[in-house]
């Protein structure tokens, strides 16, 4: 009888052993280094710098504070071990430098369209590449404002001309949008692009996650393009223009300057960016007429029950089949918070912090991976304004770097 007993005692503790190795398997896994596709000393670290990071330190601020502010920022980045920064230039159709279509952004001076007395992007650029640095310009092509007041559209405003037209479409409770399909407001993004790309010293130009607000907002165009003959379904047809804007302003940078490099960082869940989006992300990573890099926003923990980051970025990985780079997009703004849509996941980001670093070593090792980016500034290095676990997170990070 006692040997039984012994035996059940032995079998319970190497069942709890193996229950706590299954558990824990997925972190040691990702914490085995293994060769890298690449030297780390050659990869590229970027740094999102939105103008949530920048207006309050830009706002309102004469020339030489406005200088000050970004000497500051531009230093922290470089001496922190990154090497690129993506800033953005354009958030609300607008622009935070000297532009003959879009008005002076309100997010650096009082009011929209207001005298810029100082090119913010012109500045960052000398100052980033002053250190050697790169300088990317990122931008929202469709978005006018993030929310649905008409009263903030003012004559100073690109969009003024416009609205009760089909041009734009104010959605409640979501903002005001440009039409995709309207041929006058692709004119005028690829206007936009052609002016950065030309008189701009960027090393690239990248377009975030915001493509089509919604289904209908561009449903007179389609109805007029099945009278016309077009058999393609709303879904394939949203598609279908936005790739044709993406096709046109790759090949406006290109004829500028070859070497300015474009890429879009779109929702990290594949399938979202054919349901809601209608971003063709699998197209762009098969083609040489796109993009030159995808930066995925892989905004979720190891253990998100839908979309886990390990299997997630093997799959973004798997959908490039030419040289595009790879560089995934990490959610600092994540740590120490509860993950609302990660299921069995959702205290993975509280009850550990050293999830970035884990996911920037496990990216190392993909074939097609360059460098990763961290959303966002104020996050890394105005960390003392969050919770511990954004500390401890950047800590891990820095000791990787």
């Amino acid at each position: 009888m006692k040997k039984y007993i012994l035996f059940a005692i032995v079998f319970c503790i190497l069942s709890l052993w193996v229950i706590d190795y299954n558990l824990n398997k997925t972190k040691e896994e990702v914490d085995e280094q293994t060769e890298p596709v690449m030297e780390v000393s050659d990869e590229d670290r970027y740094v999102f710098v939105s103008y949530i990071d920048y207006s309050k330190l830009l706002k309102n601020k004469d020339k030489e504070e406005k200088q000050q502010n970004i000497d500051e920022m531009v230093n922290n980045i470089h001496n922190a071990n990154f090497n690129v920064i993506i800033l953005q230039v354009r958030s609300f159709a607008d622009s935070i430098y000297y532009s003959d279509y879009f008005p002076t952004s309100s997010t650096v001076v009082e009011a929209e369209g207001d005298n810029l007395d100082l090119d913010i992007l012109e500045y960052f650029i000398q100052k980033a590449h002053a250190f050697n640095m790169k300088l990317y310009a990122w931008v929202n092509p469709y978005r006018i404002r993030n929310v649905s007041d008409i009263s903030t559209i003012t004559e100073k405003s690109v969009a003024y001309p416009w609205l009760d037209t089909e041009n734009i479409e104010v959605i409640k409770d979501k903002g005001i949008f440009f039409n995709p399909s309207s041929k006058e407001v692709q004119k005028l993004i690829i206007n936009g692009i052609d002016e950065l790309s030309k008189n701009y010293d960027i090393d690239g130009l990248l377009f975030d996650d915001y493509f089509y607000p919604n289904e209908e907002i561009d449903y007179e165009n389609y109805k007029e393009y099945v009278n016309n003959g077009g058999e393609k379904s709303l879904e394939d047809y949203h598609l279908e223009v936005v790739n044709d804007l993406i096709y046109q302003v790759y090949k406006t940078i290109k004829n500028n300057n070859e070497s300015i490099l474009f890429g879009i960082s779109p929702d990290g869940n594949i399938n979202n960016n054919y349901s809601t989006h209608h971003a063709d992300v699998k197209k762009w990573c098969s083609s040489t007429d796109y993009i030159d890099f995808i930066m995925p926003q892989v905004y979720y923990g190891f253990l998100h029950e839908v979309v886990p980051f390990a299997d997630t970025i093997e799959e973004w990985n798997s959908l490039i089949t030419n040289n595009i780079s790879l560089i995934p997009a990490l959610s600092l703004y994540k740590a120490g918070d509860k993950d609302t849509y990660a299921g069995s996941g959702y205290e993975e980001w509280v009850d550990n912090f050293d999830i970035i670093k884990r996911q920037i070593i496990y990216s190392r090792n993909l074939s097609h991976y360059t460098g990763f980016a961290i959303y966002r500034y104020d996050y890394y290095f105005n960390h003392l304004n969050y919770n511990d676990n954004v500390l401890k997170e950047v800590d891990n990070i820095k000791s990787i770097l």
